[in-house]
């Protein structure tokens, strides 16, 4: 999976014209292995089938 995120580092950073400097890269592979832990957890989540979004959000 490592390569895969060194991949998507790249390509990324180069869409967004942003520096990924040598010292960066462990950090955001880092983060980057929380977030899609993160959205596994949440993709994975069950939900019945008779769920319904929310058409209007407000706090």
């Amino acid at each position: 999976m490592a390569d895969h995120l060194d991949d998507y580092m790249n390509a990324v950073a180069g869409a967004m014209a942003l520096p990924l400097e040598d010292a960066w890269r462990p950090a955001v592979r880092a983060n980057l292995e929380v977030s899609l832990r993160l959205a596994r957890l949440v993709d994975d989540f069950p939900l019945p089938d008779e769920i319904v979004s929310a058409a209007i959000y407000s706090t």
